[in-house]
């Protein structure tokens, strides 16, 4: 018998109370129902048994950026209502409606591929409108959809669930564009009343929007990253009592001394002025760790903070203990999460490689196994 695939020191632990908790303290800020964003598998914690603990956590609506997410949690037993954000093919639509998808349409003619599917189909679609009230990405303009909504109403095959759009700038607590996107967007729905037709579910608020506008909670939000206790940005107020869902934990796998002027990895970038301790940690930019942690960012050991010097490598980084640190084989390595008194967040990893939460979390991938603790 092989054995199984459990023995990699690096791992990644995702705390489900915490995630649990997480919803609770958003749904308790907002008063209205929450859609979870588990898109790029769910922030880099896990797709389906996220998505699994927050349909028993109770959570209305989850969100999912493409057809082959929501596929795999209908696969996986998810029943909670699923929309599927980002645009469609044609030739996508029938396997959408087979997997009781909800569908973002964002065109008139997507609206006319949606209908054409499910006639064919025998079977209503159910579609969230998308407008573009400033994003410019995907969308009917705000200023031109009228001929869209009024479609979207008159279907036979459609039953329309919501209408959306997306804030452009809502990170920023400042922001004067937000305002301007929820007039824009109101202006959008004003259509909807004037054919004095039912208000489907009006959402708007990411996870900006959650901390920072109010206004733009209306009839449910779409917290993503904030759901994962991460900020959407080094600007965001924390205005919601969030806590980090992800560790990113390994153990030293080498210990030698290296002399003083000795080069360390690729390009030999660093060397020490005095012999030091250096460790080796076996995770690199194959795992998804940034290689722009290079000669930049910290990591814990022993409750203390220690600097990766040298490149950080496809599969392995160094460590500097300095010339008085102590570390063994098999110590633990914390890259994301606490340690004793000490913390790394993912804000500070993002910082130190020039880049956003979002990126840190999401292209953590696959080579590195995930435990659920809690719940």
């Amino acid at each position: 018998m092989s054995e199984p695939m459990t023995q990699r020191p690096t791992r990644i632990v995702v705390d489900l109370d915490a995630l649990a908790g997480n919803l609770r303290a958003i749904h308790a800020h907002v008063g209205v129902p929450v859609m979870a964003i588990l898109k790029a598998n769910a922030y880099g914690h896990g797709l389906v048994p996220v998505a699994r603990h927050l349909q028993a956590q109770g959570v209305a609506q989850l969100g999912v950026a493409f057809l082959e997410e929501g596929v795999q949690l209908r696969r996986a037993g998810i029943t909670v209502p699923v929309l599927v954000l980002g645009g469609i093919l044609g030739r996508q639509v029938a396997q959408l409606i087979q997997h009781d998808l909800e569908i973002t349409v964002s065109s008139l003619d997507k609206l006319r591929k949606v209908e054409a599917a499910a006639e064919q189909l025998g079977r209503k679609a159910v579609i969230h409108l998308k407008i573009d009230t400033g994003m410019e990405r995907i969308g009917v303009h705000s200023y031109s959809c009228a001929p869209f909504i009024e479609a979207a109403l008159a279907s036979k095959w459609c039953l329309l669930k919501g209408i959306y759009s997306h804030l452009a700038c809502a990170d920023d607590p400042h922001s004067l564009l937000t305002a301007l996107q929820l007039e824009r967007f109101h202006d959008a729905c004003a259509h909807i009343e004037n054919a004095g037709a039912p208000m489907p579910l009006r959402h708007l608020a990411n996870s900006g929007g959650v901390l920072h506008f109010p206004e733009t909670w209306l009839d449910m939000v779409r917290p993503g990253i904030l759901l994962y206790g991460v900020m959407p940005d080094p600007a965001a107020r924390r205005s919601v009592d969030v806590q980090p869902a992800l560790s990113l934990l390994s153990q030293a796998v080498y210990f030698k001394v290296v002399k003083a002027g000795n080069a360390v990895s690729y390009g030999a970038t660093w060397a020490p002025a005095r012999d030091t301790r250096i460790v080796t940690v076996p995770l690199g930019y194959g795992d998804g760790y940034p290689r722009a942690l290079s000669n930049r960012g910290d990591v814990l050991i022993r409750g203390l903070r220690h600097p990766i010097v040298g490149r950080v490598c496809m599969d392995q980084f160094m460590v500097d203990l300095g010339p008085d640190g102590t570390a063994y084989v098999e110590d633990d390595v914390v890259l994301i999460g606490r340690q004793g008194n000490a913390a790394i967040s993912v804000e500070d990893v993002a910082l130190w490689a020039g880049t956003i939460g979002y990126e840190i979390l999401t292209r953590l991938n696959e080579r590195i196994p995930r435990e659920y603790v809690g719940g």
